[in-house]
């Protein structure tokens, strides 16, 4: 079922300088969140009760997401993306000085409200996919969707080095880089009003159109694209939350595992300068299904040793499947709803993915820092925990396509 296009959005002329903003949005407000990932989870170590809550920051900013996307995107039907954007890079001000003071104060739990509420920017970043479809034609659509998220590729060069000169700006450790993301919410929040995207249209009151969110669901597309991009960013996001935790317990320096992270962050969003024109020509239930396939690459290396070669190879697979996997299914989805189903069904995708990615970084902390003796140990049980979520996804994609298609 292919989107409903209104006439007026088939010029990509539009599209293209909306893209050229989102991409601008998503380099220097996205670095926040690279920055904050990279030391989430050794603020948290430093600030918590208990090694295994160390993660506990990072699954709240996931959970804050989670929470976040439902209203979030009615918003954005109601009253046009810009708003929604605005509303993200607020909570996002928010999240960093309440966080800032949480570390000042050595309150454990104020750093986790502020954590939560950084969840609010990371909600409405994951909505910029979605916003450069809406202008977009159904050929420009899988190129725009992925040339937005090549933007992170910038933010993967800013935020690890940004981390590395704010870490120690203070007496107390990471203060300077929470006062830094702050700022960035602050400046980069005048960048949405350069957006040029078509209103929502008005609904009638009492009637939404087109299907419910459970009809949705029951769509095999539909329901192969949220399945694929759970697994997709809940994978990533697993092995990613204890990645600093693992370098830095095998002896590494925080430095290392900002180059570490870093060069993940490079290959979640590089690959993006090219994949949708992968999508068109190969078809995106293949780009898919290389995305999962990496994904396990990804395991294996992390399994097979923990030197720095080690953690830099697998952590780049780790970024190119999912590249592959989310972006793939992010354009399954776009095709496969009306514009009066958008914000319902968008809404419901990304709580779902956020919340299958809080479980993740919650199961992260724990099995790093609880399932064994050592750091080792934790490391190949959070590696080894790829396997079921990986088969989910590879069966619900190989039942997509042997599904008989309807006939026309």
């Amino acid at each position: 079922m292919s989107t409903i296009t209104d006439p007026a959005q088939t010029d990509d002329r539009r599209a293209r300088r909306n893209v050229a903003v989102l991409v601008a949005a998503q380099a220097f407000l996205g670095s926040q969140i690279t920055m904050i990932f990279v030391i989430g989870g050794l603020a948290g170590q430093m600030l918590s009760p208990h090694p295994c809550l160390a993660t506990l920051p990072i699954s709240l900013i996931v959970a804050g997401s989670m929470a976040t996307a439902p209203w979030l995107s009615g918003v954005m039907q109601r009253h046009g993306r810009r708003t929604g954007f605005v509303i993200g890079a607020m909570g996002g001000a928010l999240g960093s000085i309440i966080g800032a003071i949480g570390l000042a104060t050595g309150s454990f739990y104020v750093f986790l409200l502020g954590s939560f509420l950084t969840g609010s920017y990371m909600s409405a970043q994951g909505f910029y996919r979605f916003a450069a479809a809406d202008s977009a034609s159904e050929t420009f659509r899988p190129k725009a969707i992925s040339y937005v998220m090549a933007g992170g590729l910038i933010s993967a060069l800013i935020g690890p080095q940004l981390v590395k000169v704010t870490t120690d700006l203070f007496v107390v450790p990471f203060l300077g880089t929470y006062l830094v993301a702050l700022a960035i919410n602050l400046i980069g929040v005048g960048l949405f009003f350069f957006l040029d995207l078509p209103k929502p249209a008005p609904v009638p009151k009492g009637v939404e159109g087109g299907r419910s969110r459970r009809e949705m669901l029951r769509d095999p597309v539909i329901l192969t694209a949220v399945v694929c991009g759970m697994v997709a960013y809940a994978l990533m996001n697993l092995v990613m939350t204890s990645t600093p935790l693992a370098v830095v317990g095998c002896g590494f320096t925080t430095g290392n595992a900002a180059d570490v992270v870093s060069l993940h962050v490079i290959a979640m969003f590089a690959p993006s300068f090219f994949t949708g024109h992968l999508i068109n020509r190969f078809g995106v239930e293949r780009i898919v299904a290389l995305g999962l396939l990496i994904l396990g690459l990804a395991g294996v290396v992390a399994l097979s040793g923990v030197a720095l070669g080690n953690f830099f190879v697998a952590l780049a697979l780790l970024g190119l499947g999912w590249n592959f996997g989310f972006i793939g299914a992010t354009t399954m989805l776009a095709s496969a709803h009306s514009t009066a189903e958008r914000g319902r069904i968008q809404g419901l995708n990304d709580a779902l993915v956020f919340g299958c990615v809080t479980l993740a970084s919650l199961a992260s902390g724990g099995l790093m820092n609880c399932s064994g003796g050592d750091v080792v140990a934790g490391w190949n049980a959070v590696n080894l925990a790829m396997v079921p979520l990986l088969a989910l996804a590879g069966a619900t994609l190989i039942w997509l396509v042997l599904k008989p298609k309807p006939a026309l």
